[in-house]
This record gives structure tokens, sequence and C-alpha cells, in this order.
């Protein structure tokens, strides 16, 4: 009988696709930007039109539905709450269909008077799974340093700049 392995989160972030941002605004404006279901499309690349498909966003199992255009054809989406341990933590399982399911965990913590955004994504099940590899972690690193630099301008073009000293929440 082969040897079962658990799930590590330690060990899984070693080979997950990770990168971070500093964003120009405290953590309660990037939380702001997160738990507004509408605006996943907005920041999440390859996503539009995001939708609220079951419970609260972003409470633990609430879902929310999007579409996913490739060249002429659309496809939908979906992403559940796994994890949240507000102010700090969110991880999702975005569901692609055929194509499988991707666990994404975004790391929020304040940076002085900013906001350190991290986020880690790895392939759980389907095509990406399967084929994961280092050629698609580079590619999911090109779509975090996109949808990083969007969560970024978004978050900063919702919330006025602070003019104050010392961190803020």
């Amino acid at each position: 009988m082969p040897e079962r392995r658990t799930y590590e989160p330690d060990e899984a972030r070693k080979n997950m696709a990770a990168r971070h941002h500093l964003i120009d605004r405290a953590p309660s404006a990037v939380w702001a930007v997160l738990e507004d279901e509408r605006l996943y499309g907005t920041w999440v690349v390859g996503t539009s039109e995001s939708r609220r498909e079951q419970g609260d966003w972003p409470e633990l199992g609430s879902s929310i539905a999007y579409s996913v255009r490739l060249g002429p054809k659309e496809f939908t989406g979906r992403t559940v709450v796994r994890r949240i341990e507000r102010p700090r933590t969110l991880e999702l399982e975005a569901e692609a269909g055929p194509l499988g399911s991707a666990r994404i965990a975004l790391d929020i913590r304040p940076w002085g008077d900013k906001t350190l955004v991290t986020v880690d994504e790895h392939p759980l099940r389907g095509v990406g799974g399967t084929l994961h590899n280092v050629l698609l972690d580079s590619l999911i690193q090109i779509r975090h340093r996109t949808m990083l630099a969007r969560l970024a301008r978004l978050t900063e073009s919702r919330t006025p700049a602070r003019t104050g000293e010392g961190p803020h929440t």
C-alpha cells in the first residue's frame, strides 16, 4: 500500500508560486477591497463580472461566480472561501471546471504605515494539479505580479492616502 501523505502548509509553500507587493494603504483598506465580491473581477487577472453565488462573501464557505474569457469563448468559474482570519489571512479555492482548482492564499500584514500582501497559489486538482511544474509556477508569478499591482491600484484609488505618523490598521 502506498504511503499516504498529509498536507503540511509549510511544506506546500516551498513549492508554491509566491509573490509579495507593498500597498501604500492600511490593511483595513486592502480588506475593504477583498471583502467586496463585485471587485474580484477587477483585480484578479483573467476574471470578470464577479457576483455573489452563496453565503456572505468572504465568510467561510461563501462563494462567488465569475466569467473567464479565452478569445471568443466565455467560461464561468467559482471561488470558495476555505479559510479566513481577519485581518491577516484569506485562503480561497478557485474552481475552473475541467481545468481543476487551485488554492490561493493571501497574507495581509501591516508594514509601517503600508500593507505587505503576499499571495501563494498552488494547483490542487485537475489539469493544473497534474501538470504542475516550474514552468507553471513561472506563469503564475507573472499573473501574480499583475494581480497584486491591480489590487494596489484599486485599493489606493478607493482610499485616500493617510498623512498621519505611525502605523495604522
